[in-house]
């Protein structure tokens, strides 16, 4: 089965900071767009960043090995040197963890790098990785 891409859309209450964190600070290509609503490729799926005077409004955190997860929250699984990458270019560009750069379940099926943090608008990213993409769905 070839994997096909997701469609995810959320709330923002502001477009061009949306514009400048997804498109400039995650790298993320621009596709359509309105006044409304931006269009991004978000590693090969697509996401949209629909204007919302509410905001994303998520309060709700679960205990995971030790750390309070935002939920709901969304992200990608990367290959470990990307993530490494991308946890670096997000320090040098100051952004603050809501769980910092990270493995988690070491030593344990599914041992994985991750890190939380938000976009401008409140929502909650996870980006992981596994040293071997097998153990993703590992018990």
């Amino acid at each position: 089965m070839t994997l096909r891409p997701f469609h995810l859309a959320f709330p923002v209450n502001d477009l061009a900071a949306a514009r400048e964190f997804y498109g400039g600070l995650l790298g993320c290509a621009e596709g359509r767009s309105s006044n409304q609503w931006i269009d991004f490729n978000f590693y090969g799926h697509q996401i949209v960043a629909h204007l919302s005077e509410d905001g994303s409004g998520d309060a709700l955190k679960n205990p995971v090995d030790g750390h309070g997860v935002p939920v709901p929250h969304f992200g990608i699984v990367l290959a470990m040197e990307d993530w490494k990458a991308l946890a670096e270019k997000l320090r040098e560009a100051g952004t603050q963890f809501e769980i910092e750069p990270t493995i988690r379940f070491e030593g344990k099926p599914g041992e994985q790098a991750t890190m939380f943090f938000r976009d401008p608008a409140g929502n909650a990213l996870e980006m992981k990785a596994f040293a071997s993409d097998d153990m993703l769905f590992a018990g």
